[in-house]
């Protein structure tokens, strides 16, 4: 069984067993702590297939939190030939590593 899921402006394609990198999400943030994803969009299981409208309505997907980071740096660097302008910039997107734990339709186990 599989969901599609939105989280950070993104969709995820996700299963029991999975560990993700999502943008950061806003937790009283300890780790091992459950997170559940309100956006369902899609969720499969086998040829059984229900499609959001425009979300799946009952459809559960739990995490566990595996930590916060910063993932690598990004350098940005903007230039004008001839104008003597040069500007450099780094950045680290912030994110939270889950693992997701369960992915079942309301009423049924997983």
């Amino acid at each position: 069984m599989y969901a599609v899921i939105r989280t950070g402006g993104k969709q995820y394609r996700v299963q029991k067993g999975d560990v993700i990198r999502v943008e950061r999400i806003a937790l009283d943030n300890e780790v091992q702590q459950t997170y559940s994803f309100p956006e369902v969009l899609l969720l499969a299981d086998g040829d059984n297939v229900a499609v959001g409208d425009p979300t799946v309505k009952g459809a559960k997907v739990t995490a566990k939190v595996l930590g916060q980071g910063r993932s690598k740096k990004v350098v940005v660097f903007k230039f004008k030939p001839k104008k003597d302008y040069r500007r450099k910039q780094g950045h680290r997107q912030p994110y939270t590593e889950l693992e997701i734990t369960d992915v079942a339709l309301e009423g049924e186990e997983a």
